[in-house]
């Protein structure tokens, strides 16, 4: 994300002049968003393929039943179907929710494979300007390297700037599962990066992987890179609602709800991501036992117990993030409502020591990293919090998280 200028005063004015210009754009437009006839994506094609499709004389299931539903499908079926339906189907499957996790590592890889030769084909293509077909090439490399023979991609959706979600550890066998909710700007392209690595999902997840590792050794973990919802572009109008959030909302919810086993789940939502996660802690399996946010503009609520969750609530910012300018309101629907880190909010606030500016909360050696992976592994009394009194602790235990794992 642009960052504002490094005067809090400035940043501040120009939140508000956002808003205003936003106000601005509502009072003469109004709500209503241009409609336009699109074609077929591969995914829904994918889908209504399923649709009419059959197995062994079976007609297949409603993609869109509930996933133990389609968990006890899939488990009829002998190896040889479930591999057939992967290849017949490959992006229907690679994004069911209730379809085993190894079954959707192989259908995206081979979902992954069939949009190589797409994107290939595209590079060439005459019809294309020169940056379309650049912008090919760089699809054409971003597939070609998750479907590496070492990934695990959960949900991959190349309609549009894309969409996918990846794992870190066994998630069948984990004790605990985590899951990063990116913010704004997050797509194919910046799933992951080289330059400010921990600055994208896959960076975010691989090192609280590595850190919860680090931290417990003997704990089975596994971490989700969540980019499985269509974020705001920028700082425009997307990114002061909540009408990307409500979306990714559902989504997330849908995912939360087929993870496979009973094991606790720990929510770790940056930026507007904490705002997805806001709009759906209500709706969240019980399963999940905590919500940490960091760098939030806020969660759409003036208090942690109006997020209507019995999940721990947790937050934490940097003095470098420029997010702590953002007026933290909420009016007609624009703003996401108070700061999490103010005390009227009610979460427990965290130490983020040695993180830099909005997007260092994941890097190695940093505090913000380190109490994730304790939060992440329900070692509660070893985080740090931001006050010298620990009041961030206060009513918790190991053991807490551990009974309600």
């Amino acid at each position: 994300m642009t960052s504002f200028d490094t005067s809090p005063q400035l940043g501040v004015w120009r939140a508000l002049l956002a808003l205003a210009v936003v106000f601005v754009m509502l009072a003469t437009t109004g709500w209503t968003a241009l409609r336009h006839q699109r074609e077929t994506t591969a995914l829904q094609a994918s889908v209504s393929a399923w649709e009419d499709g059959r197995i062994a004389g079976r007609a297949l299931p409603d993609p869109k039943a509930a996933p133990a539903r389609l968990a006890r499908f899939f488990s009829s079926l002998t190896t040889p179907q479930r591999t057939a339906l992967a290849h017949d189907y490959a992006l229907a499957v690679g994004n069911m929710n209730g379809a085993p996790v190894e079954l959707r590592y192989r259908a995206n890889r081979i979902a992954l494979g069939q949009q190589i030769r797409v994107e290939a084909k595209r590079t060439h293509d005459s019809r294309l300007t020169p940056s379309g077909q650049q912008e090919a090439g760089r699809r054409m490399q971003r597939y070609q390297a998750l479907r590496d023979t070492d990934r695990q991609i959960l949900a991959f959706d190349p309609d549009g700037s894309g969409r996918a979600a990846e794992v870190f550890g066994d998630l069948d066998a984990a004790e605990r599962i985590s899951v990063v909710v990116p913010g704004v700007d997050t797509d194919l392209l910046t799933f992951q990066r080289t330059n400010r690595r921990f600055s994208a999902p896959v960076g975010m997840a691989q090192a609280l992987y590595d850190a919860e590792r680090a931290a417990r050794p003997s704990a089975r973990t596994a971490v989700i890179a969540w980019a499985d919802y269509t974020s705001p572009d920028g700082l425009g109008i997307d990114s002061a609602t909540a009408m990307r959030a409500a979306n990714g909302a559902v989504r997330l919810n849908a995912l939360l709800r087929a993870l496979p086993g009973t094991s606790a789940v720990s929510m770790f939502c940056h930026s507007y991501g904490s705002v997805v996660c806001g709009v759906a802690a209500r709706d969240m399996p019980e399963r999940v036992t905590d919500i940490a946010v960091a760098g939030s503009p806020g969660m759409r609520v003036e208090k942690a117990s109006q997020l209507g969750t019995g999940a721990q609530v947790w937050a934490m910012r940097d003095a470098d993030d420029w997010v702590q300018d953002v007026p933290h309101l909420e009016v007609g629907g624009l703003g996401h409502g108070e700061d999490p880190m103010a005390e009227a909010f009610g979460a427990r606030v965290l130490s983020s020591r040695d993180a830099e500016g909005h997007g260092g909360y994941f890097v190695p050696g940093t505090d913000s990293l380190r109490n994730f992976a304790d939060i992440g592994t329900g070692a509660y009394r070893s985080v740090r919090c931001a006050d010298d009194e620990d009041t961030c602790r206060v009513g918790l235990s190991d053991t807490t998280t551990a009974g309600r794992a």
